[in-house]
């Protein structure tokens, strides 16, 4: 038996929250780009919680942007699937199972262009939820004439275009914007970028002024990790205990928070924050952005590519190795919470640290570290920079452990082969893949540049780096260059020691 709303009567399982069949009958209100695990763990989590409660009463249609997998499981499934949270809350254990109606129906940009513009014409939709990654909000010279544009942000203005002529400019008809990117600023950035992009297709002044003064584009920050669909032998127990097959099971840790920048107007339409005290709607989002991209997300992705050449293959298998926890406990308690930008107070960012270091550790999360290394270098740029060059100027002296998970994303980015468009690594005798818009120039610099001059080559390049030259930061260069030499002739491990052995603190 499949998931689906038909097969939801036949579903016994007394372990699952099961929706109401009056949910299908709510109008959409909601265009949501992105189908990743990230979305449906937490907005579509808390959008499906209040339309149980009956207090946001309203679905989401989900764009489909990119031409990575398909929508055929959504179909197959109506629209549900299965989200399983377990973790620690409050020292409780908890494990809740959740069959999420909150999604109307998938489409595809490529192939449902016109149907997707039709919601425009849908007076109900009042939100826009997005997470097309950090490189989804990018300014591309886009037509938006195009069917579909190219970029995120063309879309994006294709379909406001869309409801501008749908609603002849009506200062009622724009849209609450929250894109869900782990950019700084998300909103007011994505916001620049379609203004731009407005102009740039010649479009005409009344909708500009529409566009910026009856449309909000809202900075926020998601927090909770979501590893997404469970290993297999895990997958084939649960499914076994629900009693029915779902593609589409997606695993959560407990722990979540939705930080959204906004007022009591914005409350009014974003009503579904009223089911979870976990969902805030607050003057500014900046605290609880440096909070996460630094302490959880800096923390993951300096240590990721680190842990897996070091032979782990999951986050909590690397917490669950004494010298591995001991080099990610030392990387954030000495080095990335000491150099926080912005004035955070110490009680809340040592509570934080502590709160990520559990929640790496949780038992029933399977987060594959290569799952962190997607678009490996620019994360490296947006979470680690500021944190870096912070950390000097307070102190001025290398942080070692920052070094050595600069010098393992150097390592890691080794591609050996390519395939098609695909580039791959090589550890241990076995393929593993690099996913980067810059593995490319990985690919070449590896076979052309020698080993040893690595380090100065790629931290000097300022296209890599939003304009900075981190080879000017006194002695990083020489001290990523050494610790590369040595993982390359001694091995991961060694270095891992060696670092230990020095006891840096801050």
């Amino acid at each position: 038996m499949i998931l689906s709303k038909f097969n939801l009567k036949n579903i016994q399982s007394g372990s699952l929250e099961i929706p109401d069949e009056s949910i299908f009958d709510l109008p959409e209100k909601v265009l949501q780009f992105g189908t990743g695990v990230l979305l449906r763990g937490l907005p579509d989590y808390f959008i499906d919680k209040a339309n149980k409660q009956g207090k946001f009463n309203g679905r989401i249609v989900v764009v489909k942007s990119t031409s990575v997998g398909d929508s055929d499981a959504f179909d197959k499934q109506d629209g549900l699937y299965t989200h399983c949270v377990r973790g620690m809350e409050n020292g409780k254990s908890i494990e809740k199972n959740i069959i999420n109606s909150s999604i109307s129906r998938v489409l595809s940009a490529k192939s449902d262009w016109e149907t997707i513009l039709q919601c425009a014409h849908n007076p109900n939709m009042q939100v826009i939820i997005s997470n097309t990654t950090e490189v989804g909000i990018e300014l591309v010279n886009d037509d938006i004439r195009r069917h579909p544009p190219i970029s995120f942000p063309g879309k994006l203005l294709a379909f406001l275009y869309e409801r501008y002529k749908a609603f002849d400019g009506s200062i009622h008809s724009g849209f609450v914007i929250v894109p869900t990117e782990l950019i700084t600023g998300n909103g007011k950035k994505l916001e620049s970028i379609v203004i731009e992009l407005a102009h740039l297709n010649g479009l005409d002044e009344a909708f500009i002024d529409w566009l910026e003064n009856h449309n909000s584009f809202c900075n926020s920050l998601v927090d909770r990790i979501v590893p997404g669909k469970p290993s297999t032998l895990v997958n084939e127990n649960l499914q076994k205990k629900f009693g029915y097959t779902d593609d589409l099971i997606t695993m959560s840790e407990a722990y979540s928070l939705w930080a959204i920048e906004g007022d009591q107007k914005l409350k009014e339409v974003l009503s579904f924050a009223v089911a979870d005290k976990r969902v805030m709607i607050v003057p500014s989002v900046e605290v609880f952005t440096e909070l996460k991209l630094r302490l959880l997300n800096g923390t993951h992705i300096l240590s990721c590519g680190l842990a897996f050449l070091a032979g782990f293959d999951m986050v909590k298998n690397s917490m669950s190795d004494k010298l591995l926890s001991t080099y990610i406990e030392n990387l954030l308690n000495k080095e990335i919470a000491k150099a926080l930008p912005g004035k955070i107070d110490a009680k809340e960012i040592n509570s934080f640290s502590a709160q990520v270091l559990e929640r790496f550790r949780n038992p029933n999360l399977e987060h594959p570290l290569l799952s962190i290394t997607l678009n490996y270098t620019s994360k490296m740029r947006i979470r680690v920079l500021p944190i870096l060059e912070k950390y000097f100027k307070l102190y001025d002296r290398v942080p070692e452990n920052i070094a050595l998970g600069f010098a393992a994303y150097i390592l890691f980015m080794k591609a050996v082969k390519k395939v098609g468009d695909f580039y791959y690594g090589e550890l241990n005798g076995a393929a593993y893949p690099i996913k980067d818009d810059k593995a490319a120039y990985f690919y070449k610099k590896w076979q052309v540049t020698k080993p040893g001059a690595l380090a100065q080559t790629i931290l000097q390049d300022t296209s890599l780096w939003g304009g900075e030259d981190l080879s000017l930061l006194h002695g990083f260069t020489e001290s990523v260059q050494e610790k590369l030499n040595d993982i390359l002739i001694n091995g991961i491990i060694s270095v891992i020691k060696d670092i230990e052995k020095k006891k840096v603190i801050a």
